[in-house]
Formats: C-alpha cells, structure tokens, sequence
C-alpha cells in the first residue's frame, strides 16, 4: 500500500512540474530566467516547486490588478492634455518621443502648468508634507513603502488622528512587508480615530496570496485635497531626519500643485480600489487645478499590472535622447541589459554620464553587486561617485537642463519588473536646474571611484561580486 501511495504521489509531483515547465515556456520570458527556474524544478525536488510558486510566476500577464479595476477608476475627469497638440510646442523629437512612449506604454497622460519644488533633506521634506496635512481641508490621501514605528511616524501618526477628528477624509496604504515592524497598536490607533488604514498584498498562508510575496508597493505618495502632492523615493522613518549607522540618509522629493497632482491622485485611486475594493468617489478628489509655470509632467507607473516596464523603457529612452549630460543618483545600481546598455552607449558617444552611488548601502550583498556591473560603466567614461555623508536614497535623474527624473524607482531589476512604483518625469528647465545643482553639490561629498581602482580589487572581492551579482533580480 505505502509503495502505491508513494508512485501515485510521484507521479503527481512529476506532472506538477512538467505542467509547471510547460506554462513557464509558454510565457516566452528571458531565455536565460527560464531556463534558470527549468533547472532549479528538474534538480531541486519539491524545494524547486515552492520555491517557483512563491517567487517566480509572471504576474505581469496575470495582472495582480486587473485591467478592468484600472478602467473602473480612471474613468474620471482629469486636466491633463492631449500628447498630440504638443506637436506644436518647442520641443525636440527625442523628448517628443519620450513623451509619447511614456503616453502609449502607461497611459501615462500629460500635466500641464505645475508649481514644482524640489526637496532635497529629510527636514525639508517631512516639514512640507506635515504643513501640507496640517492644513487639509477635505481628504488626505497616503501611500508609502515603509511606515516605521519611530519618532518621525508617531508625529504623523498624532496628525492624521487629529485631521481625522476634525471630520478630515483620511486614507492611508502601507506595504505589509516594508511595514512589517509596524506595531498594531500604531494601526489600531488609527483605525479607532477614524482614519482608513489598509495594507498592500498582506501575507496569507495561501498559495494564491503567499506566492505574490516577491511583489512590492514601493511607492510613495501623498495628496492632500485634490491640490497638493508629493512623490519621491523617502518613507516614512527617523533615519533621513537622525540617521542611522550609515548616517543620515539623503534623499529627493518633489512637492507639487496643478493638474499633476491629479495624476497622483488616479494612482492612489487605483491602489486604493486594489486594497479595499471600494472606488473613491467625488468632484472634491478632482478640484480644477491652479495654473503655475509652463512645464509638462507625466506621473508613471510601472509594476505587475501594467502590460510594459514603463519606467525602464522611459528612463532608457531619456538617456538615449541625452546629447550633453546625464546626472543619475541611484542607491542601488544592478541595472537591465536594457539600461546598462544605454548608460553606457550614452557615455561612449560623448555624453557626460556620472553616476552616484552611496559609498556603503544598506545591505553589503546589494553592495557587492552593485560594484560588479561598475567596470563597464567606467570603461565607458561614465564617472562614478560614491557618497560619504551618510548614505545616498536618492532616485533622481536629470538630463540636458530640461528632463528631470524623481520618484521610488531604483536602477535595479526588482523595481523595474517586480516592484509597484512611481516616477515623476518632469519637462522644464527650472527643476533639471535644481537638480543639476544638487548634483554637483552632491559631489563636493563623493569620493570618485576610477577604473583604475576598481581593476585593482581583490580577487576575494571580485568573486564576491561575481556571486552577489547571481542574486541580483531578486534583491
């Protein structure tokens, strides 16, 4: 009997897997990620198959938020304007098209007109969110990666109860992994003072939801009133304002009024009908918005509900359209075939490309691989920096005095594949002036890594490297 029993239970287990290979062949991924999650399946038993249903299905087809939710909530009326009439505007066809490819692969629609302050310091930062919160008059809308049960959280949290106590809509997402050390009596506070609490993708022991566990909301968000927003790469937590071991972390965020913040608003709206499966309704989320400078800005998003990497293939395309400079600071630099191709073609034809990385990260694994994909860059002529004051979150890119770039996305494969995020891309001179700056400020703080030094490494660092690096899409 136990000899039947074990066949039938093989023979079971081998048509999972072969089923299981047959749909990842089917899904006509990189050759090089199928054929990687076919060996781990032939020659990991049962270890394989968890491990493929809880980390590697393509959610990208499937869509974790469906295309019909996305239609139920945008259907509103936004002040954006039509991509076509911008044929008649002064800007060049390689910035034209950038905003055209943003349009068709995200849909992401056209903001004219913006008030757009950069924010460069966690002080900064969080003194014009809470301003901004303070002075609420209808609805308050949040949504980060990290809620960190600190000093700085417990500030907004004793704001959000009393905004909500002064009849104030208040809503609030927060990722369940990124938040993990949120204590729930922070969420109970909450909760019982009124303000609408949710979290993305919570844990269940389910396959059906454990194996979205790889899948993150990182982005970060904040609307107040339909009039003011806020996007960048900044959580909620103490480390940007006190520091931590690594210092204090530097980071970039932008404060918006105008038609813009209407773009903020819909991918709230989304991630909202996504956790509560209620639509938020109402002319108040929607208030015509005030004319500011002449600019244009398109709010993308990208993750496992849009059909394309919206933010690689706009980023990649906005290097590619560079024919003076382009300033990236990234905190993690494990880029795409795609961006690392196109960084260094920049680089290679003239265009002066420099890179800012933090000088220790977070995480000596990220680290490690991060410095592997460094070599062809430098060999290239991009030049490379490494911050030393503190450590650098930033996720900002400028180009050619007129292409800003700010918002949650990494150069690294989890946020351009795996990751729920949002960038800004900004069209005007006045803000790729600030950031330019804040570079070259930014510098005054680096050391410059040269090819040179980075040929000299250790042969025990360089197979480090080169082992951390195999970890890199996950990371």
């Amino acid at each position: 009997m136990t000899s039947v029993l074990s066949i039938i239970f093989i023979a079971l287990y081998v048509y999972t897997t072969i089923s299981t290979i047959s749909v990842l062949l089917l899904e006509n991924r990189n050759p090089v990620k199928s054929l990687s999650w076919v060996l781990v399946l032939l020659f990991l038993p049962f270890l394989g198959l968890f491990l493929y249903l809880l980390l590697g299905q393509d959610y990208r087809k499937k869509k974790i938020i469906s295309k019909k939710s996305i239609r139920r909530v945008t259907e509103r009326p936004v002040a954006s304007f039509d991509i076509n009439d911008l044929e008649k505007d002064s800007i060049d066809n390689n910035k034209l098209n950038l905003i055209k490819l943003l349009n068709k692969n995200s849909d992401a629609a056209g903001y004219a007109n913006n008030k757009i302050e950069v924010l460069s310091s966690g002080i900064t930062t969080f003194e014009a969110i809470f301003d901004a919160i303070r002075n609420a008059k209808d609805h308050i809308h949040l949504e980060f990666f990290i809620f960190d049960d600190d000093k700085i959280a417990n500030e907004l949290r004793k704001l959000l109860i009393q905004k909500s106590e002064e009849g104030i809509r208040v809503r609030m997402i927060y990722d369940y992994w990124g938040s993990f050390a949120l204590s729930k009596k922070y969420i109970r506070t909450l909760r019982e003072a009124g303000v609408y609490v949710r979290s993305f993708l919570p844990f269940r022991w389910r396959i059906s939801r454990s194996s979205k566990i790889n899948y993150r909301n990182h982005r970060k968000l904040v609307v107040v009133d339909g009039k003011i927003g806020f996007t960048g790469g900044l959580n909620i937590a103490d480390r940007y304002i006190y520091g931590n071991k690594f210092g204090i972390w530097r980071d970039t965020f932008i404060r918006l009024e105008g038609s813009a913040v209407h773009g903020l608003q819909l991918l709230f709206m989304i991630d909202w009908f996504f956790v509560d499966r209620k639509l938020i309704e109402g002319k108040e989320y929607f208030p015509e918005p005030q004319k500011f400078s002449k600019n244009l800005v398109q709010i993308v998003n990208s993750g496992p509900d849009t059909d394309w990497e919206a933010i690689m293939q706009g980023i990649a395309s906005a290097v590619m359209s560079a024919t003076k400079y382009v300033f990236i600071h990234t905190p993690y630099y494990m880029p795409t075939e795609v961006i690392a191709s196109c960084i260094e073609m920049a680089a290679l034809s003239g265009v002066d490309v420099r890179l800012m990385i933090p000088s220790r990260s977070d995480s000596s694994l990220s680290d490690a691989s991060t410095s592997s994909y460094l070599g062809k860059a430098l060999e290239a002529g991009v030049r490379v920096y490494k911050y030393t004051d503190g450590f650098l979150h930033s996720k900002a890119i400028v180009i050619d005095d007129f292409i800003s770039i700010v918002g949650s996305c990494n150069l690294d494969e989890r946020s351009f594949m795996q990751n729920f995020e949002a960038n800004a891309f900004i069209y005007e001179k006045k803000t790729a002036f600030e950031l330019k700056k804040l570079f070259k400020s930014d510098i005054k703080q680096c050391e410059e890594l040269t090819l040179g030094a980075w040929m000299n490494r250790k042969r025990k660092q360089k197979l480090k490297e080169s082992f951390a690096r195999l970890f890199s899409p996950i990371m």
